[in-house]
């Protein structure tokens, strides 16, 4: 492709060589370079990718997008210097692969909680009703019922305009797409046209990255501050910051709602193990999902599909059958124990669920919590979630998560800062997660209920940089499977 047709819209502040030159592919790596390529130096947490120029220069690339031209240059290849090498990758990549987001409907999904189920349900209801849909998600990402492994929640501008275009080749008309504050703070989305976008709820999390709550909700409303007049923003009117998000947008402003007035409301009529008894916009239907945090979801993905001209009817009757995304609220039983797997690394996640538990459960029966906090992350957030783990079980058992390259041990340990002297007695702590499972089910009786929360879908637990097989659930079943 010419490099002049993928510079449009790029702001250039300084010119090196010559523009009428073909390239072959973009590259932020420069263990990936080839020959011809266009090279973005971007300035990384870890490492600054201006200095790998001279080397990546040396390997035959063509052309060099940087915030700072070298004061040596190399007769031949053109150096582009730009405000922000990231925002012009973004830019740059969907021109190269011809913007195939305004080629389809593309819905951006964000908030701390919701995102994977809302953008799953949108993506199973649109395919049952009989569209060609695209997935992206941190559980999976789907072109119609193929399924390309998720490495992302948000992939790489590169990756994700590559993944966009088999959408659009593959016949596409809608897209549902998780968007992460870090790909809005890292213009991972930069240059995309999206329909429309949803926020879920915002709550403590990512502070590790965005070192303030302050800054976290601020990248989660610039993704609805770009948004064009042509597209929606759907909000959460109960979350507190809900019309936060919606200040500055130019995009078609609604809300949803279960405790207020708001353009789609539904009210709770029964929730149990069975599922969810709904009213929404007047009409009573029961749902496969549990628990409050999924009316909000179901809400979400119905306002969504109004907002994209889809019969009312039609989308309460095909939802009713659908299940949500893999490691949300899954729910399996064995030898009269109930086993629930969940996704919930926040402690406002993993107080839905539990709170979920108690609305439903009979009273007499334990529930018996195993978590654990992730390494290298937010440390703040683990005393609260061991307190918040505390308040709403039986008995708690502090464990590994995906350790990563911090000792386990100690992230229990600064998990069981947020443990009371009251809750001591009800707490234990087993760095191993497999035998936090196995002592788990050993504790529960017939009736009672094992949480098993924070990894959810994941197969793998990540250890000093290394991947072992891990699957929450194929533990759990196994365990509760080999109870007499």
């Amino acid at each position: 492709m010419q490099l002049q047709e993928i510079l449009y819209g790029i702001a250039i502040t300084n010119l090196v060589g010559n523009t009428n030159k073909e390239v072959s592919a973009l590259v932020f790596d420069s263990r990936q370079v080839t020959q011809d390529d266009v090279f973005f130096a971007i300035k990384g947490t870890l490492s600054d990718g201006h200095a790998y120029i001279g080397s990546v220069v040396s390997a035959g690339v063509s052309v060099v997008v940087c915030e700072q031209i070298p004061e040596e240059t190399v007769a031949g290849v053109t150096y582009i210097q730009v405000a922000d090498s990231s925002v012009a990758l973004g830019k740059m990549a969907a021109n190269f692969y011809g913007n195939p987001s305004a080629k389809l409907q593309l819905i951006g999904i964000t908030g701390t909680n919701g995102k994977t189920t809302i953008a799953t349900l949108l993506f199973k209801l649109f395919r049952e009703l009989g569209y060609k849909v695209g997935l992206i998600s941190t559980v999976d990402n789907h072109i119609n019922d193929r399924v390309i492994v998720a490495t992302h929640t948000t992939p790489n501008p590169i990756a994700l305009n590559m993944l966009l275009q088999d959408m659009v080749d593959s016949g596409c008309d809608y897209c549902f797409m998780e968007v992460s504050s870090h790909a809005v703070v890292q213009h991972r989305i930069e240059g995309l046209s999206f329909a429309g976008g949803v926020f879920s709820n915002i709550t403590h999390d990512h502070l590790d990255f965005h070192v303030t709550f302050d800054n976290y909700i601020k990248a989660k409303k610039a993704f609805f501050d770009v948004l064009p007049s042509s597209a929606f923003a759907l909000t959460n009117l109960d979350d507190k910051n809900g019309m936060v998000m919606l200040q500055n947008t130019k995009a078609v402003k609604k809300t949803y709602a279960l405790k207020q007035l708001a353009d789609f409301k539904a009210n709770i009529i029964e929730n149990s193990f069975n599922g969810l008894h709904l009213n929404i916009d007047h009409a009573d239907v029961f749902f496969k999902l549990v628990g409050s945090f999924n009316a909000y979801n179901l809400l979400a993905v119905y306002g969504t599909a109004m907002l994209l001209d889809q019969d009312q009817l039609t989308v309460l009757t095909t939802l009713t059958s659908l299940t949500g995304a893999e490691g949300r609220f899954d729910y399996m039983m064995a030898n009269g124990i109930i086993g629930i797997v969940d996704y919930a690394h926040t402690p406002d996640a993993v107080q839905n669920v539990l709170s979920t538990i108690h609305d439903i459960r009979k009273g007499t029966e334990q529930v018996i919590t195993i978590i654990g906090c992730g390494g290298d992350r937010d440390k703040t957030k683990r005393p609260i979630m061991a307190q918040v783990a505390c308040d709403w079980s039986d008995k708690v058992i502090l464990t590994s998560d995906n350790p990563r390259t911090e000792n386990p041990q100690t992230i229990v340990e600064e998990m069981e800062k947020g443990v009371s002297p009251t809750n001591r007695r009800k707490t234990l702590s087993i760095v191993d997660r497999r035998e936090a499972i196995k002592t788990a089910c050993h504790l529960a009786k017939p009736g009672d209920i094992i949480v098993l929360a924070g990894k959810g879908h994941e197969k793998y637990q990540e250890i000093n940089g290394v991947r072992y097989h891990f699957d929450d659930k194929e533990v759990l079943m196994e365990q509760l499977n080999l109870i007499s």
